[in-house]
């Protein structure tokens, strides 16, 4: 049997691996082919495309679309010629979707685990879901009812970052592994998992940290470069480290994390520390996305939360004296810290217990199941 998987960003790559894991135990043999980053190919995804070139912030360049296009052409001519047993999409809306539209003109069955972000913006996309999706396994709460005002069943698995956000380094030993100091404070730095955003904040953060530095020269910094990211601009010293494969370990271990908005805001709830959250666009993007969102808050952790406990900045407010002010509270006022680390351990409760992926392999391994080769085989 074989089973298409696409997911274009590194969030989907991530539950994506974890998802395939799961289903390999449940229905041993399948092949999977499609497009994923590094976690995925190592999960054994026969990869067509690489995620790592799919992944645009805001308005994509000429070479972000040429690559995209060749991606979609590549699986298009797979599900003519070879067309897989079920079809998994994760969650990037506008290529999955499309992708969806000529999967069912195939006759295929479509899996949808990760819902598109539709609550929040362009909602009318649940037309199409309904029409072309089988089956839609979400992971955050307020999706059901989303959908359900809408007359579409989907089903809920909790949320998978639960599984996967699990630090197990001390203090003492992950202050060797950087250079740290232990016994003084620290806040990490997140400035994204897209080299875009990486540009838009990492400059931004270090001037915070600066200023940070300016209120309490005792404090260190870390900045977490992640993994689909290959550089980050950044000039260290010994009270400012870079950091790769401790996201988690820096999340639990610094006092305050400041956090380019996205998953991670979710990573830092459940690990239950305090955050500031900024995020900049360029102009035209930004003015896009203003009239188009339509949700009060752009992280994940306020909106499942449904209030904010993390600061957001955004764009011009996104500027270092009002997230260095911010970070200070935090790092400032111990009562204060301590009710928002009771809000994030609230947060993390609404998620769900763990084992997303398994329940979502289960759904998508009842489909193959029911195939010919399937039949066959029992």
């Amino acid at each position: 049997m074989r089973i298409l998987i696409v997911a274009g960003e590194a969030s989907g790559d991530l539950h994506g691996a974890s998802f395939l894991r799961a289903l390999r135990e449940l229905v041993p043999g399948i092949h999977a082919v499609g497009i994923g980053g590094a976690r995925l190919r190592a999960a054994g995804l026969q990869c067509l495309f690489p995620a790592e070139s799919l992944s645009i912030v805001g308005l994509p360049s000429l070479t972000e679309l040429k690559n995209v296009f060749s991606a979609f052409a590549k699986i298009l001519r797979l599900l003519k010629k070879e067309p897989p047993d079920l079809v998994v999409l994760i969650d990037f809306p506008d290529f999955n979707l499309l992708l969806a539209r000529f999967a069912k003109r195939y006759n295929l069955p479509v899996f949808y685990y990760i819902s598109p972000q539709i609550w929040a913006w362009r909602e009318g996309r649940v037309k199409t879901i309904k029409k072309y999706v089988d089956t839609m396994a979400v992971i955050l709460p307020f999706e059901v009812d989303f959908y359900a005002r809408h007359g579409f069943k989907v089903e809920y698995v909790g949320h998978p970052l639960l599984d996967v956000v699990k630090p197990a380094l001390s203090r003492k030993t992950l202050a060797s592994l950087i250079g740290l100091d232990p016994k003084r404070p620290w806040v990490g730095f997140f400035p994204g998992s897209r080299p875009r955003e990486v540009r838009a904040h990492t400059r931004l953060f270090y001037e915070t940290f600066a200023l940070l530095r300016q209120k309490n020269p005792a404090i260190q910094g870390i900045f977490v470069q992640a993994e689909s990211v290959p550089t980050l601009p950044l000039e260290t010293s010994k009270d400012l480290k870079l950091a790769r494969g401790y996201q988690y370990e820096v999340m639990a271990q610094a006092e305050a994390v400041l956090l380019a908005s996205g998953t991670v805001t979710l990573e830092a709830a459940i690990v239950g520390t305090p955050m500031v959250v900024a995020y900049r666009l360029n102009r035209w993007s930004f003015w896009l996305a203003r009239r188009l969102v339509k949700v009060p808050f752009v992280s994940l952790a306020n909106l499942v939360a449904g209030e904010e406990v993390a600061p957001e900045f955004l764009q011009d407010q996104a500027c270092p004296e009002n997230l260095a002010a911010a970070l200070w509270h935090i790092l400032k006022d111990e009562e204060q810290a301590q009710k928002t680390k009771t809000k994030l351990a609230q947060i993390r409760q609404r998620l769900g217990p763990p084992g997303a992926a398994w329940r979502a392999a289960e759904l998508a391994a009842q489909y193959l199941r029911r195939t010919p080769q399937a039949i066959a085989v029992t």
